[in-house]
């Protein structure tokens, strides 16, 4: 559990519990943004276009992540009606969050390159590089799985026949949670999810940090 490092790390809870709020509101920011930049103003209304992470965090499910390793942002709201295009444009909106992680693991990667946080001394920069890298790229794979209530069900569901996308989104919202519960319970030490994308992420933050 995360809570556990506050006393036999407290630094790298520091910079794991930075990492994570600063990571999960630009996440959820950049899925208001988008709503935003497509005509829904719903998410702007909410005070959600913002990076402030007062606008992003769910007391519980921030809560959920330091005592049991897993949980959640506030989700933004956005209203279909007022989409041009609904099917491409909830998919944009739902990949939005992914690919704003990604972007930031590579844009802190690179700045690690260039030498921009040596003054924080090389051992601490490379532990708050490696936090953050990680992390982004772990909240964007994990995302981009195709289960409800994730970001990649809705991608998936706008690359389907309109029948199988109705199927598939009514399959998904009566068993998608159990699902995921599924995967991310850990079983003998490890859960199914970590097993499935844990390569992937390993390989990627090797590869941006070097």
């Amino acid at each position: 559990m995360l809570i556990s490092l506050l006393f036999t790390s407290p630094i790298l809870f520091i910079i794991i519990a930075i990492a994570l709020i600063f990571s999960l509101s630009v996440h959820e920011f950049a899925h208001a943004y988008m709503a935003d930049k497509l005509g829904d103003p719903t998410a702007r209304l909410q005070g959600r276009v913002t990076l402030d992470p007062r606008a992003h965090l769910d007391p519980i499910g921030t809560l959920a992540i330091f005592l049991i390793g897993f949980g959640w942002g506030k989700p933004v709201m956005f209203d279909p009606y007022n989409l041009s295009n609904v099917k491409r444009d909830t998919a944009l909106i739902s990949s939005a969050g992914p690919i704003s992680n990604l972007a930031l693991a590579v844009f802190v990667a690179l700045i690690y390159h260039f030498g921009l946080l040596a003054f924080f001394g090389q051992n601490l920069s490379l532990i708050f590089v490696t936090v953050l890298v990680s992390l982004n790229v772990m909240l964007a794979i994990f995302n981009l799985l195709p289960i409800y209530p994730l970001d990649g069900e809705k991608i998936l569901r706008a690359f389907l026949p309109p029948t199988t996308a109705d199927e598939y989104t009514r399959v998904m919202r009566q068993y998608g949670m159990w699902i995921l519960l599924l995967l991310i319970v850990p079983i003998n030490g490890s859960s199914a999810v970590s097993k499935l994308i844990g390569p992937l992420i390993d390989f990627i933050t090797r590869w941006l940090i070097g």
